[in-house]
């Protein structure tokens, strides 16, 4: 298996835009119920020729080989042949570890997907390999609150870092992680577009804004982000300018 990963590793450093994957997957975000001791994803081959793929889940570190990746899931198969246009689901177990129950855990699924020799004699080629990283969360029976709805409840603040500097600030006060695809923030007749990615539960981020003379006590976001089945509705909402010593929600 250390054979197989680094080989996916080093190739794809080298030839990073250039590849296209033949094999696809049915699912980007993998969402484990504590209530289910398994959870599948299927994958096809869209290729024309057969594949050797790897699986594995670890903890975050995208480094870390797949023999001491010590996340709480197995995955069978962990080896396997995807041959053109076939399918193939792929189980994903838990392990039994104790994990926090009052929040959704994040993990990542891997897949590295290594192409078959050409059979073409006399023909120079370089063979590459694909990894494709997903997010898998494990989320605990009886959380508060609806998925769908927790990033709306995250509170969105400008705020002063220091002497004319202003920042953005988001805290999540859910068990859920917040996942943005996109947002924007108009303030001082000024548009922003904020890089916010992802809030974990109950953390808090900030995204500095720079210096800002406006004196607009409010400014106003518009975003979308990812829920458990896609992409979510636009919304918008107000945002507060505070001062630095302010006790303000």
């Amino acid at each position: 298996m250390l054979a197989l990963f680094l080989v996916g590793i080093l190739l794809s450093l080298i030839f990073p835009s250039s590849m296209h994957a033949a094999v696809q997957f049915d699912n980007t975000r993998i969402f484990f119920s504590a209530k289910e001791r398994e959870v599948s994803i299927r994958l096809i081959n869209k290729g024309n020729e057969s594949a050797l793929m790897q699986a594995w889940v670890d903890k975050g570190n995208p480094d870390i080989q797949p023999d001491n990746a010590d996340a709480p899931f197995l995955v069978m198969p962990p080896i396997f042949r995807l041959d053109p246009k076939e399918a193939q689901s792929v189980r994903i177990i838990f392990a039994g570890e104790k994990l926090p129950q009052d929040r959704e855990s994040l993990y990542w699924l891997n897949f590295l997907e290594i192409p078959a020799i050409p059979k073409e004699n006399g023909v120079d080629f370089i063979q590459f390999a694909l990894r494709s990283r997903f997010k898998l969360f494990y989320r605990p029976v009886g959380l508060p609150g609806n998925p769908s709805e927790a990033i709306t409840q995250v509170r969105w603040r400008i705020i002063e870092q220091d002497a004319g500097r202003y920042a953005l600030k988001g805290e999540n006060p859910t068990p859920y992680h917040i996942t943005y695809r996109w947002l924007k923030l108009s303030y001082g007749g000024k548009d922003y577009d904020i890089d916010v990615g992802m809030i974990n539960p109950f953390a808090q981020r900030e995204y500095t804004l720079g210096e800002i003379s406006a004196e607009e006590k409010n400014g106003r976001i518009r975003y979308r982000g990812v829920g458990d089945y896609g992409i979510l509705p636009e919304q918008q909402a107000v945002v507060k300018k505070v001062s630095v010593n302010s006790t303000s929600p």
